[in-house]
């Protein structure tokens, strides 16, 4: 079993910037792929970032591509999401998940998730 547990979100402007966490806890977390996946009002859940379990490997959605950066830390068990240049499209409630596997686009896929954190971006 693994808890994942996101912090930073919140309310900022266009432009600003703005630094996820994903804090895990239970079996060792680094033999788990991350990734992060957004889900705004009325939509479905859409895929952001992974990472692999090394962290030497990472796909980003074309949506956010150049602006946001995912990265991860096994020693301390954390991933976390930077995102920079952010827009009002950005605005969702941002999921951290652990996937056993090797990651994917599809959320299904991930074996376990977190409660999630708002990020809200006015123009």
């Amino acid at each position: 079993q693994v808890q994942l547990v996101e912090s930073g979100g919140g309310l900022v402007q266009a432009g600003d910037s703005l630094r996820l966490s994903c804090a895990a806890s239970g079996r060792s977390f680094g033999i788990y792929a991350s990734g992060w996946f957004r889900q705004a009002p009325g939509k479905a859940r859409e895929f952001v970032a992974l990472i692999t379990q090394s962290g030497g490997f990472a796909i980003y959605a074309d949506s956010v591509k150049g602006r946001f950066t995912i990265s991860r830390d096994n020693s301390k068990n954390m991933v976390y999401l930077q995102m920079n240049s952010l827009k009002p499209e950005d605005t969702a409630v941002y999921y951290c998940a652990a996937d056993s596997e090797f990651g994917s686009r599809d959320p299904s896929r991930y074996d376990y998730w977190g409660q999630g954190t708002q990020v809200t971006v006015s123009t």
